[in-house]
């Protein structure tokens, strides 16, 4: 029997929920393909915050990076102020754990009905590889009075030499803010990499690069010039760049098209809810925070949604499949395709359902559904 130390953070609103279905059905595939999970909780999030005024301590890294993989429910409380918890929770663990890819398959499902008119499986099947670690997300900012300086293009040239010792919490009429955009060659190369591979992997034959070159030509264009320099060693596999505006529209009418993205942080950010929303919804998208050489978190792309909490209606689909996603990184493939094949025919028979897709079944229902699923299927002799 193989066995996996996941590390695991419930954290706030529907969170502990979604995830613990997540885990009853990784218990039962792992129950089917001998595998055995050895859950160890972490309470960090707005409620422990709150409590106890911590987010989440530099020991807690340090444990986490000693399990397999991290698996997450969800964060975030109206109490507590926007990018608290953003910024030293979770970008605080992807940038310790060098995660550098956030991985988002676009995956229509039979069964879900799409927002766009005439498609439908067939037409909505590809991945988002967002690099996670740069560009704007870098924390390189600051806000202070335009007048102290002649023009912005002063601003501009001393931006990394200017220290402010001014008070940013009173309103100036002049006041300006600024965030720096970071984006390498060694950054983009690696998750250009992983972009190619990942096509070579899945049988894909073009990989669709995102940028806004044509504006913003210091940071995106390296970004483009080093993406081609990595198609090149990939010859079955076409290269193609859009603009980030082109994209969201493209994908809208034609996302057919499209086999595997490769984008940079900010802009991932973006067309990943957009992808969302063409494969049915938050309730259905799973993500994962990878360091191909590390610990790997996996987790439902929604928010805690804290309305929602101890009702038992939301969907945890998607926090399902991001366990799936996590067994195929632990490179146990055969789990994570049993985990995705029990989702699909709970989804394709439509008996248990969802609020959200249009179902009156609580969220225990659907996790015990696929578990169910999963127990019914029977293995290859």
């Amino acid at each position: 029997m193989t066995s996996y130390k996941i590390s695991t953070i419930p954290g706030d609103g529907i969170g502990p929920e979604v995830l613990r279905e997540g885990i009853k059905v990784l218990e039962a595939v792992g129950e089917k393909e001998n595998i055995n999970f050895e859950w160890i909780e972490h309470p960090y999030g707005a409620e422990h915050y709150l409590a106890t005024d911590e987010i989440l301590p530099d020991s807690a890294l340090v444990e986490m990076e000693k399990t397999e993989a991290i698996f997450l429910g969800a964060v975030g409380d109206p109490r507590v102020k926007p990018g608290v918890l953003e910024k030293e929770l979770l970008l605080k663990l992807r940038f310790y754990l060098d995660q550098y890819v956030n991985l988002r398959p676009i995956k229509l499902y039979p069964g879900v009905s799409c927002p766009l008119k005439d498609k439908g499986p067939d037409d909505v099947d590809f991945y988002v590889v967002r690099e996670n670690t740069e560009d704007f997300y870098v924390g390189l900012g600051d806000a202070t009075d335009k007048a102290r300086y002649k023009s912005t293009l002063e601003l501009n040239r001393s931006l990394y030499e200017v220290k402010f010792d001014i008070d940013i919490t009173q309103a100036k009429p002049d006041e300006i803010a600024y965030q720096i955009g970071v984006v390498s060659r060694k950054g983009t190369r690696r998750v250009a990499e992983f972009a190619f591979e990942l096509a070579k992997k899945k049988g894909k034959t073009r990989v669709t690069s995102v940028d806004k070159a044509n504006v913003l030509t210091n940071v995106y264009g390296l970004w483009r010039d080093v993406v081609g320099d990595v198609a090149k060693a990939y010859p079955g596999i076409d290269v193609e760049y859009n603009f980030v505006d082109a994209i969201t529209m493209w994908f809208v009418k034609q996302p057919e098209w499209y086999q595997v993205v490769v984008t940079p942080n900010m802009f991932g950010d973006i067309i990943t809810d957009l992808g969302a929303m063409i494969q049915g919804g938050m309730g259905l998208a799973p993500g994962g925070n990878i360091n191909p050489d590390g610990v790997s978190m996996f987790e439902p792309i929604h928010g805690s949604a804290p309305k929602y909490k101890d009702k038992n209606i939301a969907d945890p689909i998607a926090t399902i499949l991001a366990g799936a996603m996590m067994l195929e990184e632990l490179g146990e493939q055969a789990a994570a395709d049993t985990v995705e094949n029990a989702v699909i025919e709970v989804l394709r028979e439509g008996k248990v359902r969802t609020k959200d897709l249009g179902g009156t079944s609580g969220t225990s229902d659907v996790g015990d559904a696929v578990a169910e699923k999963i127990g019914s299927f029977t293995l290859p002799s």
